[in-house]
C-alpha cells in the first residue's frame, strides 16, 4: 500500500451508510401499503380494521436503516398504540431507544411500547420531541454538557413530582422514573434523580357498600359470585382463598349446616402464625353450592369432576384438569368486576379506593356495626389477637352462634317474617335488634340448634322479651 493511499485512509474515517429499499419493506410480513413517498397501515397484525388508518413518511421508514428494527417497532405499536409510530419514526432517538431494547435486551414488543409511551407523556408534559430534548443536552459535539445534564435531572424530579400529585402509586413513579432514565441513558446522557424514591405504599381503600357488592354480583358469573361472597361474608384474604380444599367445607356443607364452618390452618395463612375458624354465610353457601355442581356436571370448557376431599375449592377454569385458582387471577377477576360495574373510574396506575382487600374491610366493618365484639370479628379474620386464646377456648358452636346473630349479608332481606316484624319494632323504639341477638349469643355460651328454623325461634322469643320490657318502659316512662 502506497504512503498516499495510507495517507488518505488516516484522514477519512470509514462511515458506511446501510441503504434500505422499498423492496426491502415489501419483503417484510407486515400489513403494509406503499404509495408514493408514503407508507400506509390501516390493519393491524391480526388483520383487523383501524379505526384510524396510520401514515407514515416513506423516507423516514427507510431512515431506520434495518429491516429487524422496522419490523420490531411496527409489531410493538400496531396492536395497541399505532397512533404512536409516527411519533417513533419522527425522531432518531426514539429509534435509537427501541434499537437497544431489540439488540441489546429480551427483544420484548412490551418494553418498546410503554417506554416509548412513557416517554412520550414526558415530553409533551416538557414542551420539546425527544430529538430537541437530546439536542439540548449536547449543545456542541457528542458529548452531554455538565450543567445541561444538571438542569433535565431538575425537570425529571419536577416531572415525577407532579405524577406523584396526580395520585399514581408508587410503583407506577418508580417505573415512569426508569423508563425517562433509560431513554436519556441510551441517547448518552446519564440522569438520575436527586433524591431515591420511596416505594412504600399506603392504601386507602374503603369497605364497600352493600348496593356496591348487589352490583358486583348481578354482573358476575357462578364462581365469581362465590368468590365474592366468601371474600366479604368469610373475610378471607385472596391468597387464603386459593388454597382451600373442598375438606375445609366439607363437613358443613354436606350435612346442610349453615352457616358453614371453616377452620383455617396456619399454613395457608398469610404469616403462618395461628389457625383461626370463620364462617360463610347463606349467601355464600348457596352460591358456592352451586359452584361444586357445576363442576360435578361439567360444561363445555371443563369436564365433570369429582370431588375429593383434596380438590380445590375453587378451581382455575383455564385448565381440563383440576388447579387451583391462584391469588392474582382472584385479584384480577375481582378487579374486572369493580370496573364493569363502574365502581373504579380512576386512570391506570392510579390508587384505587376498592380493592380485593375491601372485601375483607366490609366484613369488619359490617360485623361491627352489627354490635359484634371487635376482638371476635379480628379472630375471624385471622389477625392476631391478645385474647386470641380465650375466644379459641369458646369453641365453634358458640362462635358459630354469634356470627349467625350478627346477620351478616349482601342482599337485604326482601320477606318480611315474624322475626324481621320484631325486628322493625325494636327499631321503632331505638334499640338495634341485631346487637341484641350477638349479645345473647355471647352471653349463652355454647348453644346448638337444630336447624335454621329453631335458631330463629330463640331469636324470637329474645327479643319479644326485650320488646315488651321497650314496651312497658314506653308506658310507665
Amino acid at each position: 500500500m502506497t504512503a498516499t493511499i495510507q495517507h488518505a485512509i488516516s484522514r477519512k474515517p470509514i462511515i458506511r451508510m446501510p441503504k434500505l429499499t422499498v423492496e426491502d419493506l415489501q419483503s417484510l410480513n407486515l400489513p403494509i401499503k406503499i404509495q408514493d413517498d408514503v407508507v400506509i397501515i390501516d390493519h393491524s397484525l391480526k388483520g383487523w380494521p383501524l379505526k384510524q388508518p396510520v401514515t407514515l413518511s416513506l423516507s423516514k421508514v427507510l431512515d431506520a436503516h434495518e429491516k429487524g428494527l422496522i419490523a420490531y417497532i411496527l409489531s410493538a405499536f400496531l396492536s395497541e398504540r399505532p397512533a404512536l409510530l409516527p411519533f417513533v419514526f419522527d425522531n432518531q432517538s426514539l429509534l435509537k431507544m427501541a434499537r437497544h431494547f431489540l439488540r441489546h435486551c429480551s427483544a420484548s414488543i412490551h418494553s418498546c411500547l410503554v417506554y416509548t409511551a412513557t416517554t412520550q407523556r414526558y415530553s409533551t408534559w416538557l414542551g420539546y420531541i425527544p430529538d430537541l430534548i437530546i439536542a439540548d443536552l449536547k449543545p456542541v459535539g457528542n458529548i452531554a454538557d455538565p450543567q445541561r445534564i444538571q438542569n433535565h435531572q431538575g425537570y425529571l424530579d419536577e416531572y415525577i413530582a407532579q405524577l406523584q400529585d396526580e395520585g399514581l402509586s408508587p410503583g407506577r413513579v418508580h417505573c415512569c422514573a426508569k423508563h425517562i432514565r433509560t431513554f436519556y441513558r441510551v441517547n448518552g446522557a446519564k440522569i438520575e434523580l436527586s433524591e431515591p424514591l420511596s416505594r412504600r405504599v399506603t392504601y386507602k381503600d374503603r369497605a364497600p357498600k352493600p348496593e356496591e357488592l348487589v352490583k358486583l354480583l348481578d354482573i358476575a358469573d357462578l364462581r365469581e359470585k362465590a368468590i365474592i361472597c366468601m371474600l366479604a361474608l368469610g373475610a378471607f384474604r385472596e391468597e387464603t382463598l386459593s388454597k382451600l380444599k373442598y375438606r375445609h367445607v366439607q363437613e358443613d356443607l354436606e350435612n346442610n349446616r349453615i352457616p358453614i364452618h371453616v377452620h383455617v390452618e396456619a399454613e395457608i395463612t398469610k404469616g403462618k402464625y395461628h389457625d383461626y375458624d370463620t364462617f360463610l354465610a347463606t349467601e355464600a353457601v348457596q352460591f358456592l353450592k352451586l359452584y361444586l355442581e357445576q363442576r360435578k356436571k361439567g360444561t363445555r370448557r371443563i369436564p365433570p369432576e369429582t370431588l375429593t376431599e383434596e380438590s380445590p375449592l375453587f378451581r382455575d377454569g383455564t385448565t381440563s384438569a383440576p388447579r387451583s385458582i391462584g391469588s392474582k387471577q382472584i385479584r384480577k377477576l375481582v378487579h374486572d368486576r369493580y370496573i364493569q360495574a363502574g365502581l373504579i373510574k380512576q386512570k391506570r396506575g392510579r390508587m384505587y379506593d376498592l380493592r380485593v382487600h375491601s372485601l375483607r374491610k366490609y366484613f369488619k366493618t359490617q360485623m361491627l356495626a352489627l354490635g359484634v365484639q371487635g376482638d371476635y370479628v379480628d379472630y375471624m379474620m385471622g389477625h392476631t389477637v391478645d385474647t386470641y386464646h380465650d375466644i379459641q377456648s369458646l369453641g365453634i358452636d358458640k362462635l358459630r352462634n354469634v356470627y349467625t346473630a350478627s346477620g351478616l349479608c349482601i342482599r337485604q332481606k326482601t320477606q318480611i317474617n315474624k322475626l324481621e316484624t320484631v325486628k322493625e319494632m325494636i327499631r321503632a323504639l331505638g334499640m338495634n335488634p341485631d346487637q341484641l341477638l350477638t349479645k345473647d349469643a355471647l352471653a349463652e355460651g355454647a348453644t346448638t340448634y337444630k336447624d335454621q328454623a329453631d335458631l330463629e325461634n330463640h331469636q324470637l322469643s329474645v327479643l319479644n322479651s326485650q320488646l315488651r320490657q321497650l314496651i312497658h318502659q314506653a308506658a310507665t316512662g
